[in-house]
């Protein structure tokens, strides 16, 4: 309604100046060949050009240019409601043309966003693959070198050739390994990989994963601590091998990256329906500014210890994929040099 209004009022004050100029015409016409005017002839002139006027622009705006705006605005709307499904759209408080404006800007907007995506898309994925290269590189080379020096006569000395092929085979390995997580990864952002989920005493589930690891922590001379108030059972609903894959891998992070001497203290809290794990340790801290990228595929935060330390650069981005297949969330602070704390919510149940 408020449209139509608007709408009327325009062709109302356009017919009005179009009548107004031609009854000023007319009417000195009339004057020059008559000699004289009588004021009633100005009001009628002005009446029948006003009611033609208002005709003429009516029907060229309305059927013609307005009638095309709301054609246009329909199809832009349309495209929107497929790219953004829950826009509403609210016409009665603007007009045709201003609506059209309005979205028309909200279209191009979209359109910023989704350039600006497919640019951090395209960076993501040159990046990704010169981080898969140089990760296959460095095994790939290694083998390669390894078998050279036994088809050079390295095989024929006994002090070299089961070494070489021992090194050739754990480089295998690390390849398989980087082939298998990059796999896990895809089937779990595809949706591929369906979580297997079960009824399950997460603390036993800590316990078992602390003693396994027991022995690589002695050699760092890192203490694993879990409290004994945590005796009692507490139930998840989660994918049992899954949520195992991610204690060991962060447990592992923290032993790697800890201080000699140091500690990691796992510790449970319930808020809820909810379970949270965290994972408190005082070694090396990780900067702020890498944070965000904590979790990203090949992503280290010190290269050279990193490799040093093994490992494919995959861990902690199967990390969080897990826990987002369970539908939960993993958050991480840290402080340079002092301690590095990662927490994790699971289902809980009774």
């Amino acid at each position: 309604m408020f449209n139509k209004l608007k709408i009327s009022a325009l062709t109302l004050l356009l017919s009005s100046i179009s009548a107004f100029i031609q009854t000023i015409i007319l009417s000195f016409v009339v004057f020059q060949i008559y000699g004289n005017l009588d004021l009633s002839i100005p009001f009628l002139l002005f009446f029948i050009t006003f009611l033609v006027s208002f005709l003429i622009i009516y029907f060229i705006y309305n059927d013609v240019i307005f009638n095309k705006i709301e054609n246009l605005n329909l199809l832009v709307k349309a495209q929107l409601q497929k790219e953004i499904p829950n826009t509403i759209f609210d016409l009665e408080e603007v007009d045709a043309i201003t609506s059209l404006e309005i979205e028309i800007k909200k279209l191009a907007q979209e359109r910023q966003k989704e350039l600006e995506q497919n640019r951090n898309i395209d960076s993501y994925r040159k990046e990704f693959l010169g981080n898969v290269s140089h990760e296959l590189k460095t095994p790939i080379f290694n083998i390669q070198g390894y078998v050279s020096t036994l088809i050079d006569g390295g095989i024929d000395d006994p002090n070299i050739n089961i070494e070489y092929l021992k090194r050739a085979d754990k480089s295998i390995d690390r390849m398989i390994h980087i082939i298998d997580d990059l796999e896990t990864i895809t089937q779990l952002e595809v949706g591929v990989l369906e979580l297997e989920l079960e009824r399950y005493d997460i603390g036993q589930q800590i316990k078992d994963v602390l003693e396994q690891l027991e022995f690589q922590a002695n050699r760092q001379n890192i203490r694993l601590q879990f409290p004994k108030k945590y005796e009692k059972s507490i139930f998840v609903l989660a994918d049992k091998f899954r949520i195992r894959q991610v204690l060991v891998n962060l447990i592992t992070n923290s032993i790697k990256y800890g201080k000699k001497g140091g500690k990691t203290l796992i510790s449970i809290s319930q808020f809820n329906e909810q379970i949270i794990i965290e994972l408190k340790d005082n070694g090396i801290g990780i900067d702020k500014k890498h944070l965000p990228r904590l979790f990203e595929r090949f992503y280290r935060v010190d290269k050279g210890r990193s490799r040093e330390q093994g490992g494919t650069g995959l861990g902690l981005a199967i990390v969080k994929h897990i826990i987002e297949a369970h539908n939960e969330t993993i958050d991480v602070t840290s402080i340079k040099g002092e301690e590095t704390v990662i927490s994790f919510t699971l289902k809980r149940v009774e």
